[in-house]
């Protein structure tokens, strides 16, 4: 662990205690307001890795009953973000760039996201995380990369 990462030092803190991962969620989303429409709730967090999943709902299902791809890409940058935040070494500083995705399979379950960063990776330039969802059973829906500018602090 990066010694003094606010982010990170604070799901240490919550996560063991009931509700800890639901109030954390919640934190995140105060922070990025869009992140709420998802309904997400942050599972794990370590450095260069975050999982989130988000119930199969009315308010995030298509016209044919699954969960929307968009839905699903806002778990993933939320997944994303949560990540970059709690593994960014202190010296620099990030701003998404770019999402790529394909879809390949029907979301009709609940879906978990992760986000995964190379650690070798936190330097100045182009920084791509891979994010994948899935359905209860493992199957794969979404599978990309989010493309991050990663510049020194000034």
């Amino acid at each position: 662990m990066s010694k003094g990462n606010s982010v990170l030092e604070m799901w240490q803190k919550v996560a063991p205690i009931p509700g800890g991962k639901f109030l954390f969620s919640q934190v995140v989303s105060r922070k990025a307001p869009y992140f709420k429409t998802a309904g997400a709730s942050i599972e794990e967090l370590r450095p260069n890795y975050a999982r989130a999943t988000m119930k199969k709902r009315k308010a995030v299902q298509n016209h044919i009953g699954t969960v929307h791809v968009i839905a699903i890409c806002n778990l993933l940058e939320m997944a994303m973000g949560v990540c970059a935040e709690a593994s960014i070494p202190k010296h620099l500083r990030w701003i998404p760039k770019g999402m790529r995705v394909d879809y390949t399979a029907k979301a009709d379950t609940d879906i978990t996201g992760t986000a995964e960063i190379n650690p070798e990776d936190w330097k100045p330039g182009d920084l791509d995380v891979t994010v994948t969802a899935c359905t209860t059973d493992g199957t794969p829906v979404v599978v990309g990369v989010i493309k991050l500018w990663i510049s020194e602090k000034k």
